[in-house]
């Protein structure tokens, strides 16, 4: 990617300020490195009538691979593919727009030391992309830039200049002319570039929805398509989106009528408020297993699919759980879950508390043998349901821990959720959502078929018409069934044992033969 700011100047105001406003000087040609490739900042003409300043942006596929850990070799196998299969697409625009704030961080926040004036005015400026990726082609590119003030020039880029039949390709070469303060034009490139290609090289979170407000303060409040904008840059997640579009939309108010925002939105007095805001399911579900677990006075636990490590960092947060057990078949999730309870970091004790291990609920697994509790959160509805036996015998007939406990969506609650449509799942990946009663009848007939009772909890609001949005079972063994941690590992040592001296005695036995 490659992008050029040109300004024009006088011996009383020479275009060369442009150095002081990007924080780098025009005499020099600089580099620096990204997790995904270099950016070069350099500046064909600097002269006092004019200056340009160019960003070159090259992204290193191939390092990022060389980059990985895992590097195929002994690393795990799906790590290894992971260099090569992203669920991330390849968005240059993004990939520029990072490197825009990343280089021109300064210029971008309005700051300039040396020359603490000139951040404050307006420059002529030219602004060139000579391809830009454009999901809407030409007209879309006038429709967000034309309203900030630019003349906007976006001629389409031909698929093949040799072959002009085939049309024209999604790229345009964007020229943006315009008297701007620099950071404003730098804060609407950063916004509209990822905006026009309509897809991010990462995944978009909450913490997006202030860096989006922040870089559109002043324009972005009263744009046209402000809720295109809104959209495309989160990645059309709903609930940010109606997030940020309630915010701008606060914004606005506040500007037309000369007040702060925090002024009009003083609905409710913070000081004297004594409403508790509303805690997320998945807060909710997390309290509602630790409650049970420390009914139940469970020592030792194990997180079959733990995914990143949620529910164990909050376990290694009490005394009581001593042992605590992490199981996920997926390699990138269990790195995830290390990086997110900072194992590396962890003081000797505290490691010896936590393990993390891959594997499949699919298949019978020693290691699980011996636990007190076991917790499945949100873990059934994942797996086919011809595969449920599997997990069932692996989870209740092999490991038997003493309790275990299962949450799944209740899918009469779906109702309940605007933003769901009608007759879709909450996850893309969940292969079935159950009722109530389909849930019951389920754990009601594992319960029977390996000896367990079981109880049901509602985790969230109970709804009166379609209960909670949580299902929670509670597993218990019962007394006749239940087999003493320290018993059962003897019984298995002693079994190993004979098993061992019976096939030394069967190898003696056909030596003595043979001789």
């Amino acid at each position: 990617m490659f992008l050029t700011i040109t300004t024009t100047g006088s011996p009383e105001r020479p275009a060369t300020d442009l150095g002081f406003l990007l924080h780098k000087h025009p005499d020099n040609a600089q580099r620096f490195s990204t997790s995904y490739g270099t950016a070069h900042v350099l500046y064909p003409e600097a002269t006092a009538e004019r200056c340009t300043a160019a960003l070159l942006l090259e992204v290193d596929a191939v390092a990022l691979v060389r980059r990985s850990r895992g590097k195929g070799r002994g690393g795990a196998a799906d790590s290894a593919l992971a260099q090569y299969v992203n669920d991330r697409p390849y968005a240059a625009s993004s990939l520029l727009a990072v490197a825009i704030g990343a280089v021109f961080s300064s210029a971008l926040k309005g700051q300039c030391r040396a020359r603490p004036e000139l951040p404050g005015q307006a420059l002529p400026l030219r602004i060139e992309v000579p391809a830009l990726p454009a999901r809407g082609a030409g007209d879309l590119v006038t429709r967000l830039f034309e309203p900030l003030g630019w003349a906007v020039t976006a001629e389409p880029v031909a698929l093949d200049e040799q072959f002009p039949e085939w049309g024209d390709s999604r790229y345009v070469r964007l020229v943006l002319e315009g008297e701007q303060r620099l950071a404003d034009a730098l804060r609407q490139l950063y916004v509209l570039l990822p905006v026009l290609d309509d897809a991010k090289h990462y995944w978009v979170s909450p913490d997006e929805v202030d860096k989006l407000l922040r870089s559109g303060e002043g324009w972005l409040e009263n744009h046209p398509e402000q809720r295109l904008i809104t959209s495309r840059y989160l990645a059309r997640r709903h609930g940010l989106t109606r997030d940020a579009l309630d915010r701008l939309e606060l914004a606005r108010l506040a500007e037309a009528d000369d007040s702060e925002a925090e002024e009009l939105d003083n609905a409710v007095d913070e000081e004297s408020d004594t409403e508790e805001k509303p805690v997320p399911l998945a807060v909710q579900r997390r309290e509602a297993i630790l409650a049970e677990l420390r009914s139940a006075r469970a020592a030792r636990v194990l997180d079959l699919g733990c995914g990143q490590g949620q529910l164990v960092g909050a376990l290694l947060k009490e005394a009581q759980f001593t042992d605590i057990v992490g199981v996920d078949v997926s390699m990138r999730a269990l790195k995830e879950a290390a990086r997110r309870l900072r194992l590396e970091r962890m003081s000797e004790r505290q490691a010896a508390r936590v393990r993390l291990l891959q594997g499949s609920l699919a298949y019978t697994d020693a290691r699980l043998k011996g636990y007190d509790a076991a917790v499945l959160s949100e873990v059934i509805e994942h797996l086919d349901l011809p595969r449920l036996p599997a997990l069932e015998y692996a989870v209740f007939g092999a490991a038997r821990p003493g309790t275990v406990l299962v949450s799944t969506p209740n899918v009469e609650y779906n109702v309940r959720w605007e933003s769901l449509p009608a007759g879709h799942v909450r996850h893309n990946d969940h292969r079935f959502e159950w009722t109530r009663a389909e849930f019951r009848a389920w754990a009601e007939d594992v319960a029977e078929r390996h000896g367990y009772g079981v109880e049901f909890r509602p985790v969230g609001p109970d709804d009166p018409e379609v209960g909670p949005p949580t299902q929670l079972a509670v597993f218990t063994m019962n007394a006749q069934d239940a087999v003493d941690p320290q018993e059962s590992a003897a019984r298995d040592k002693t079994e190993a044992k004979t098993e061992t001296e019976a096939k030394a005695k069967t190898e003696t036995e056909k030596e003595e033969k043979a001789a």
